[in-house]
């Protein structure tokens, strides 16, 4: 559902699930930036704009180097 499944998304599905996750932040293109990111690596992009990071572990356990989460 929502590709909130890991792996379950096509390269090609990533924008529109980017838009959608992104669509509630004053900062779109940095989101959309790093939502892409993530979701070339893992496939996947939890569903609705914010949390439910836990339906896609590659997305939710990925950080930057100071242990913040990388995608949004």
């Amino acid at each position: 559902m929502y590709g909130a499944t890991q792996g379950s998304l096509h390269p090609q599905e990533c924008s529109p699930r980017c838009t959608v996750r992104c669509s509630a932040t004053a900062y779109t293109k940095s989101c959309m930036f790093l939502c892409q990111k993530c979701c070339a690596t893992c496939l996947c992009v939890p569903p609705g704009t914010y949390g439910n990071k836990q339906f896609c572990p590659c997305y939710n356990n990925w950080k930057t180097k100071r242990g913040c989460p990388k995608c949004p």
